[in-house]
């Protein structure tokens, strides 16, 4: 409650303060002052504004009339860029109170090429019927407007990542997913023709050590139309592990009185794989297989292990012992 009267004392203050300074002289000279002030910056800006002065505009431009089985792969500039030249109080005009009438361009009446080309020249006169007789029309900007269509031919095509990606020396990117993983191109027939993938704006993601979710726009491509433009891309990132499995030596295509015997029988693996597959894999999933002809060949009772089959979650395979020794014996009861 305290409060309530020590902000009404602080108003009757300021209230008091202010009403003392505009009865003062001081004030009434202050008045006089502000009034030959804004009468001064009157007659400057009439001054100003009675000069030339260049300056740019934007007309809108708008393609009507498209059929319903034509896409529009490039669309024309939405809107032109037109530089004019004129006294200060007509440009002003035109930036307050001036609207300008879009620029209407009938599809009907551009057939005949996908590619189409109209110069600014062929509807400068519009422009000009929208300007005083007073304003000169300096430039426009594109000189050319221009769009590509294509009558409804799609193809389907598959999405590719592109640019740089790449995980933590610890860490391995399990895969690359696109949704969607294709998408559809409308383009006129030959240009169709020559394209075979949609490929996503350049993702530069280096030393990953978590997965990563990005939408990501498909790059353009000059007179194509990709439907949808924007593809999410989903890089699942995990760290590696290093385990360790022992895995048997099979002797095959062996004669029936031959057997085979490996000394040691079974050798270490050691592999890097990933977390999420830690627990997947086995021994059973490397496979060892030792040919009797193979052994015949080599002229010596040394074996270099080779892998046979490497499940494809693995990295970094190391066999040890990389060589053992190996023994063709004949077994009884056999000539």
């Amino acid at each position: 409650m305290s409060r309530v009267p020590n902000i009404q004392r602080i108003y009757n203050r300021i209230v008091r303060r202010i009403k003392n300074f505009l009865l003062s002289s001081d004030s009434r000279q202050f008045l006089i002052f502000l009034f030959f002030f804004l009468v001064a910056s009157g007659f400057w800006l009439l001054q100003t504004l009675n000069d030339d002065y260049e300056t740019e505009f934007a007309v809108p431009v708008r393609l009507r009339g498209v059929p319903n089985n034509v896409v529009l792969t490039t669309e024309p500039a939405s809107e032109m860029i037109i530089k004019v030249k004129d006294k200060g109080t007509v440009l002003l005009n035109y930036l307050i109170g001036k609207t300008f009438f879009p620029i209407n361009l009938e599809f009907t009446d551009y057939t005949g090429t996908n590619n189409v080309k109209i110069y600014t020249s062929d509807f400068q006169r519009t422009i000009m019927n929208q300007l005083n007789a007073s304003t000169q029309l300096l430039s426009v900007k594109p000189d050319t407007l221009e769009y590509i269509y294509s009558t409804g031919v799609a193809r389907k095509i598959p999405v590719r990542v592109s640019g740089g990606v790449t995980a933590h020396p610890q860490y391995y990117i399990t895969d690359t997913i696109c949704s969607p993983d294709s998408v559809l191109v409308y383009a006129p027939e030959e240009l169709l023709q020559s394209i075979s993938a949609a490929y996503t704006e350049d993702m530069d993601l280096y030393n990953l050590t978590d997965s990563v979710s990005k939408q990501v726009r498909l790059k353009e491509v000059r007179g194509a139309k990709f439907i949808p433009d924007i593809v999410d891309v989903r890089l699942p990132v995990d760290m590696y592990a290093e385990k360790t499995v022992e895995v048997p030596l099979l002797g095959v295509n062996f004669p029936r009185d031959k057997v085979l015997r490996m000394f040691p029988s079974r050798v270490q693996i050691t592999f890097q794989v990933g977390l999420s597959n830690y627990n997947k894999v086995s021994a059973s999933d490397f496979v060892i297989s030792v040919s009797y002809d193979e052994l015949l060949r080599l002229g010596t009772e040394k074996y270099t292990v080779k892998l046979r089959s490497v499940p494809k979650e693995t990295s970094h395979v190391r066999i040890y012992p990389e060589k053992v020794d190996f023994l063709i014996e004949e077994l009884p009861g056999h000539d």
